[in-house]
C-alpha cells in the first residue's frame, strides 16, 4: 500500500535534491514558535508565551475515524505544508503530517477544512483532539505509538532468537519479525541486503533494540539505524514490510552524498563505511571499543618483503572484512560452446591467510606479502572480489565457490590460528548466517540475501520485499558475494 509520501519519495534524486532546497528556504522563514505551538509539551516546556492548563479527556467521539490502514510512520517527520520537522503532528484519519495545533497552525487549519480531529505529537507521543485542543488518554491508541515507537524489554531481546510466532498485519498477511521486507526506494537493493545482513548479527542486533545503550550518542545516523533496527523487529506492525527511508536520508548526509537514493552502489563498499561510521560515532574516546568493534574485529599479522631489500618489514594490524581473490575465470569454451562455470573451494581461498601463501602486490610499491590471521572475531565477514575495473569497462568474475554453511573449522582452513591456553575453552568453528550474492551482468544485475531464521533453523531469501524460505543447498549454489560467519559457542 503507498502513501502519498511514498508517490513523492519515488519521483528520483532531482526531487529530493530540490525538496531539501525548499525545505532550507522554508525553515530559514519559519514563524516563531510561540505561533506555532502554546501546549506544554515536554519537548518544548517553557518556551511559548501562551503555556496554558491542557485538558486531559477520555471520551472523545472522533476516536472511531482513526484510520490505522493509512498510518505509515516509515518516512521523514516533516510538515507536508511548511517542510519543516519543528513540532509535528500525524493525522490518525488521514495519516498526512503538519506542524504544530495552534489557531495559527497547519493541524489546526487542516483540522476545519478536511473534519479531521485526532492527531499524535511524533515526538511526545500525545493525542489531541482539534480544534477543540483537548489530550486524549484512551488505551486503544496505545497500538499506534507502538508502532511510532517501538519498545522492547530486554526480557524481550534475549527471546527474539527462541521466537517462532508469526505477526498478523492489518491487511490479514502474516510476516515474521526479523523478516520482514524492505521498500527499495529507488536502486537502494545495496542498502537493504546489507542490513538484512546485520539484523543477524545477535549481539548488534540487541544493542540497537534498547535506546539507552546509545542515549549518549548524537549521531542522527546511530539513531536511525536503531530505529531501523526496532521496526524490523516489531511484532504489532501494521504492515508486513517497513521503508528505510529515513536511514537513508541519514546515510545520505553521513556520507556526503557517496551514498544516495536513485545511485547504485556496493555492498561491500556500503558495509564498510556503515561499520566504521557507526563505530566512530558509538565510542566516547579516541581509543574507545564499541558494538562493532566487538563483533567484527580481529587481527592479522602482515610481512613485507620489497624487492632488492633482505629485511622484513611485520606488522599488526585490525580488520573487519577479509578480501578472498578469485582465481581468473577461463579465457576458453568446452565442446558444447558453452562457458565453462568455473569453481573453486573456500579452502583454498583462505589459504592466502595461512601466514605462508606469498601474494604480491604492486602499490604502493612492488613487494612480496604474506597474511596470517592471529585474532578470529566473533563474526567473520568475506568478501570475494568479483568486480574489476579497466579504462572502459567493468567486469565480473563468474567463479563459483564452494563453501559450508554449518561446522566450518576454521582452523582447518587457517592452521596458524594462535591455539587455546591449556584448560581455556575457544571454539573456532563458524556457521553462516548471512550470504549476499549478486545475479546478472556487472553493470545491470542485481543483489540479494540470504539469511538464517535461528529459532527454527531455517534459511530465507530476500531480495527488497520479496520474503521466501529457501533451501540451504540453494544457498550454495549462488554466486557469493559478501558472507557473515557466526562462531559457534562451546
Amino acid at each position: 500500500m503507498k502513501t502519498e509520501r511514498e508517490g513523492v519519495k519515488n519521483g528520483g534524486v532531482e526531487e529530493e535534491e530540490e525538496r531539501e532546497l525548499k525545505r532550507k528556504r522554508v525553515m530559514e522563514r519559519s514563524p516563531p514558535l510561540d505561533e506555532l505551538e502554546d501546549d506544554e509539551d515536554d519537548a518544548f516546556k517553557g518556551r511559548g508565551k501562551h503555556s496554558r492548563h491542557i485538558e486531559v479527556r477520555r471520551d472523545c467521539p472522533y476516536l472511531d475515524t482513526v484510520n490505522r490502514q493509512v498510518l505509515d510512520f516509515d518516512f521523514e517527520r516533516f510538515c507536508s505544508v511548511s517542510l519543516s520537522n519543528l513540532n509535528v503532528y500525524a493525522c490518525l484519519v488521514c495519516g498526512k503530517y503538519f506542524q504544530g495545533r495552534s489557531q495559527k497552525s497547519h493541524a489546526y487549519t487542516h483540522s476545519l477544512e478536511a473534519g479531521h480531529h485526532v492527531y499524535i505529537n511524533l515526538l511526545t507521543e500525545k493525542v489531541y483532539c482539534l480544534p477543540d485542543s483537548y489530550e486524549i488518554n484512551d488505551p486503544s491508541l496505545d497500538d499506534i505509538r507502538h508502532v511510532l515507537n517501538p519498545r522492547f524489554s530486554r526480557a524481550q531481546v534475549e527471546e527474539l532468537d527462541r521466537n517462532k510466532q508469526w505477526s498478523r498485519a492489518l491487511d490479514g498477511s502474516d510476516y515474521l519479525p526479523g523478516m520482514v521486507g524492505l521498500n527499495n526506494i529507488q536502486k537502494t537493493e545495496f542498502v537493504n541486503v546489507t542490513i538484512q545482513s546485520l539484523m543477524r548479527v545477535t549481539p548488534l542486533r540487541n544493542f540497537f533494540l534498547i535506546p539507552e545503550n546509545y542515549q549518549h550518542c548524537k549521531s542522527p545516523l546511530v539513531h536511525r539505524f536503531g530505529d531501523l533496527t526496532r521496526k524490523i523487529w516489531h511484532a504489532r506492525n501494521f504492515k508486513g514490510q517497513v521503508s528505510p527511508h529515513e536511514f537513508l536520508q541519514a546515510v545520505m548526509k553521513a556520507s556526503k552524498k557517496r551514498f544516495r537514493i536513485g545511485q547504485q552502489s556496493d555492498p561491500v563498499e556500503f558495509m564498510s563505511w556503515l561499520l566504521n561510521t557507526l563505530h566512530m560515532d558509538l565510542r566516547t574516546s579516541k581509543d574507545a571499543s564499541s558494538i562493532i568493534h566487538q563483533c567484527f574485529q580481529g587481527e592479522l599479522e602482515v610481512v613485507r618483503e620489497y624487492q632488492g631489500n633482505e629485511n622484513k618489514e611485520i606488522s599488526r594490524m585490525p580488520f573487519l572484512m577479509l578480501g578472498l581473490d578469485l582465481p581468473p575465470p577461463p579465457l576458453f569454451k568446452d565442446v558444447m560452446e558453452k562457458n565453462i562455470i568455473p569453481q573453486v573451494a573456500l579452502f583454498d581461498l583462505l589459504k592466502k591467510f595461512d601466514g605462508e601463501t606469498v601474494t604480491e602486490v604492486v602499490r604502493p610499491k612492488l613487494a612480496r606479502m604474506r597474511y596470517r590471521v592471529t585474532k578470529s572475531p566473533p563474526y567473520l565477514m568475506f568478501h570475494m572480489v568479483r568486480f574489476k575495473k579497466n579504462n572502459f569497462f567493468k567486469e565480473k568474475n563468474p567463479t563459483l565457490v564452494n563453501f559450508p554453511v554449518k561446522d566450518m573449522e576454521l582452523r582447518d582452513y587457517i592452521p596458524s590460528l594462535p591455539s587455546a591456553l591449556e584448560g581455556e575453552k575457544v571454539s573456532s568453528k563458524y556457521n553462516l548466517i548471512a550470504n549476499i550474492v549478486h545475479d546478472g551482468k556487472p553493470e545491470d544485475g542485481y543483489f540479494r540475501v540470504f539469511v538464517q531464521r535461528k529459532s527454527q533453523e531455517l534459511w530465507y531469501e530476500m531480495q527488497d520485499l520479496h520474503v521466501a524460505e529457501t533451501l540451504p543447498q540453494m544457498v550454495e549454489l549462488s554466486e557469493a558475494y559478501m558472507q557473515i560467519y557466526e562462531l559457534q559457542e562451546e
